[in-house]
């Protein structure tokens, strides 16, 4: 990974702590794998961060753009699964 996550500057630590570990958990759907729950779980606290709809895709988009992963098909696709299940994007 040779990027940065995208970040606001108001956040705590803890609070940028969580979001990376979204923003790891996105990748770790495209690139190897990763529990449903798990991911949801980080997507849900993301959610606690970042409440608004429209910073969310402003934060969502950056990410894709120096990344190359959608995290909005990585949730969709969450989302549309059974608990216990992998989520693996194409």
């Amino acid at each position: 990974m040779d990027y940065q996550y995208p970040l606001a500057a108001d956040w705590s630590t803890e609070e940028i702590i969580d979001a990376v570990q979204f923003f790891e958990n996105v990748e770790k759907a495209y690139e190897q794998g990763i529990s449903r729950e798990e991911f949801m779980r980080s997507y849900r606290r993301f959610k606690e961060i970042v409440p608004g709809k429209a910073d969310e895709k402003n934060l969502c988009d950056e990410f894709e753009e120096v990344s190359g992963y959608s995290s909005y098909r990585a949730v969709k696709k969450a989302r549309e699964s059974e608990d216990g299940e992998k989520i693996k994007m194409n």
